[in-house]
Formats: C-alpha cells, sequence, structure tokens
C-alpha cells in the first residue's frame, strides 16, 4: 500500500465507507428513538450503494448509542445524505437525541475470517493512504432574495472575526466567503475538530448578530432560537468538501484566493466534482500550472472549487478552469447546465472560454486567515 501526500481528502478513491454516528439521547426517549431508527433502516436498505448498518447501545451509559453503515463508496453515501428524503427521513430522531456526531472512514485494511491478514488487495480497498495536512476543510451555501446581495456582502464582510483558538487542540485557520449572484458559499479550514470549531463559531456573538442580521434577506426562513428550524437550515446549508490537492512543490509566493461556481446537468454534480477533481490531481502534478491547491465542494447539483493560483486567472482560461487537455472541454460542457452557465456552443473558442470564466469566478466578500500561533 502507498501514500499519497498531495490528496489529504478524497470522495473518489473508490474505496468502501464505514459511516459512524455517535448519539446521546434524552432521558426516556429510547423507545421513540427505536422506531425512528426502524423507520430509517428500513429507508436506507433500498438506496443504491449502502451495504449494511449496525445499532450499538453503550454498555457503560444507556444513553449513548452508535449506528454505523457500509457503503460501496463515499459519493453513494453522499448522494443520500444530502438528499432532501434524506432530511425527512432523520427528521423523527431530532427530538430524542441531545447531541449527534458523524464521521466517515475510507476502509484501508480488514481481517475477516476466510482471508489471510496479508491480503491486502482486497477489492473495495483504499489504496493509497493520504498524509494529509491536517485540517479540515467544509462549507455552506444558501440563497439570499434577489435585490439583497449588496447588503448581505456588506454584513458578512463587516463582522469581527471570531476568536481563532477554540481549545488546546483545535484552531480556526482561515474563512474564505464569495458569492455568485444570490448564493453565498462560505468555506471553512479547521486545524483540529471540525464540529468543535463550528460550534464555537455559532456561539460568538459577533457571529451571532451577524446571522441574526441576514435573516430577513434568506429565501429559506430560518429561527436560530429554534434548535429544530436551525437544523435543518444548517443540513440543506452544508456542502462538504468532496477532494481537496496540494502541488507537490514548495508553496509560491502570491497566492491568490478564488472560487468557480459550476453548475450541474441535473444528477450530474458528483460526476462533475469527480472530473474537477481529476483534473486537480494532474495540475498538481504540472510544474508549469498556475493551480497550486484546489478543494472541491458539492451538493446535489452545486459545484464549488476553491482554488489558489498564481497570477490572474484569465492568463490561462484553462488551467483556472480545470479543463487543460485534449477533450477536457466538451467533457465539462457536457456536465454543465448550459441554460446556467449562459453559454452556448463549444467551451474551445476562445471567446466561450473567457465567457465561462467570468460566469464562473465568484465575487470575493471577505478572506480571513488567523496569526501564525
Amino acid at each position: 500500500m502507498t501514500t499519497s501526500g498531495r490528496i489529504s481528502q478524497s470522495a473518489f478513491d473508490g474505496s468502501r465507507l464505514r459511516v459512524i454516528l455517535l448519539l446521546d439521547l434524552y432521558e426516556g426517549a429510547q423507545e421513540q428513538f427505536l422506531e425512528a431508527y426502524e423507520h430509517m433502516r428500513n429507508k436506507v436498505a433500498s438506496v443504491p450503494g449502502h451495504i449494511s448498518d449496525q445499532l450499538c447501545q453503550s454498555i457503560e451509559n444507556p444513553s449513548q448509542w452508535l449506528i454505523t453503515s457500509e457503503w460501496e463508496s463515499a459519493p453513494p453515501f453522499l448522494a443520500w445524505v444530502n438528499s432532501e428524503e434524506h432530511v425527512e427521513t432523520v427528521r423523527p430522531m431530532h427530538s430524542c437525541v441531545r447531541d449527534t456526531r458523524s464521521m466517515r472512514y475510507s476502509v484501508v485494511r480488514e481481517t475477516t475470517p476466510d482471508r489471510p491478514l496479508s491480503d491486502t488487495a482486497t477489492a473495495g480497498l483504499q489504496s493509497a493512504v493520504r498524509v494529509g495536512d491536517g485540517v479540515a476543510r467544509h462549507a455552506l451555501t444558501f440563497t439570499v432574495k434577489p435585490g439583497s446581495e449588496s447588503k448581505v456582502a456588506e454584513l458578512l464582510a463587516g463582522y469581527e472575526s471570531p476568536k481563532a483558538q477554540v481549545d488546546d487542540t483545535t484552531r480556526l485557520r482561515r474563512t474564505s466567503l464569495f458569492m455568485h449572484g444570490n448564493r453565498v458559499v462560505r468555506a471553512v479550514e479547521v486545524e483540529g475538530d471540525l464540529l468543535a470549531a463550528l460550534r464555537h463559531v455559532a456561539r460568538q456573538p459577533e457571529v451571532r448578530a451577524v446571522e441574526e442580521a441576514i435573516n430577513p434577506y434568506l429565501e429559506q426562513d430560518r429561527d436560530l432560537t429554534d434548535p429544530e428550524s436551525a437544523r435543518l437550515f444548517f443540513t440543506r446549508a452544508a456542502l462538504p468538501a468532496v477532494h481537496h490537492v496540494t502541488a507537490g512543490r514548495p508553496e509560491p509566493e502570491g497566492l491568490r484566493r478564488h472560487a468557480l461556481y459550476y453548475p450541474a446537468v441535473r444528477g450530474r454534480g458528483m460526476d462533475l466534482a469527480r472530473f474537477l477533481a481529476h483534473q486537480d490531481e494532474a495540475a498538481a502534478d504540472d510544474p508549469d500550472s498556475p493551480v497550486y491547491a484546489s478543494t472541491v465542494f458539492q451538493r446535489d447539483d452545486i459545484v464549488v472549487r476553491l482554488v489558489d493560483v498564481t497570477g490572474d486567472l484569465d492568463l490561462d482560461p484553462p488551467a483556472a478552469l480545470g479543463i487543460k487537455g485534449p477533450g477536457r472541454a466538451a467533457e465539462l460542457r457536457g456536465l454543465l447546465d448550459g441554460a446556467a452557465i449562459g453559454v452556448e456552443g463549444d467551451l474551445d473558442s476562445e471567446r466561450n472560454l473567457n465567457r465561462l470564466l467570468s460566469h464562473a469566478d465568484m465575487l470575493p466578500v471577505t478572506d480571513r486567515s488567523a496569526a501564525a500561533s
């Protein structure tokens, strides 16, 4: 088994996925929880890519439960967990659960009774172990009412940054916020525990104030004082990072961060994210590529690519868009929603490439990095 130092996060390695959900139940909620679990179990059993699941109860604390599930790979799980059907399926559990924590793992090695310990070539195991860079990445996306974009951008750019240090092991590293029309994308980088960092940020007075200030402008109503309303909003707003790659060369000076928005053909969001991920892997091996690092975020048909580049994007539009190489422009064109990008015809012409780049390039609102500790 090899290691990969460049790809620190990926949903596209083809390995089986183990999902672990830790739950802490309210006192007396066990029966209601078991009924809700049976409903969810029956639903998920028919989801493509699902293999099995287990429900476990702690032998030390009866209110602590564990749900594990195994999937053929990460993409079918992500498609399910990010779907509206999943939101509705797990809703009955919310009133039973005091706290939850979800973790997702690629299966690297395993021991089974009918296979020798040395057999690491079993299908479905991760072939290259990721070294990682100690950073967790996540994003949120939501839309605001048309006509309110400039006011929302002003509010989101003007608040005081929360304290970077969360605890002894967790620290906010960077927050980047962009807009595309009336869509907002907020990406965060965290050293340590992502969930602890998100909860830390949500408790900060300056953050709560700006969240309340933008409430009247949101297309999806929410009440942050109501735990169920807040939970549903942030569940639907989650934009998971599905791939991150960094070039295997020293970080150049003068890197600039951009976010590019790719509206996918209906039902092809994961295919588009996979295409861009593979393109960025190739760019990471090219010493002349202006793209130094890339994170691809995807939910349903929304794909956002966060890139750190040298120079301006328009100096090399194919590299900036992730379509360097013969036939790549046509492949991307087949995955994009033509009506949404406003580009007719192929992407081989310089005019169409520049139009697509101009359309995809999101408006930067704020990009804040914590001071080095």
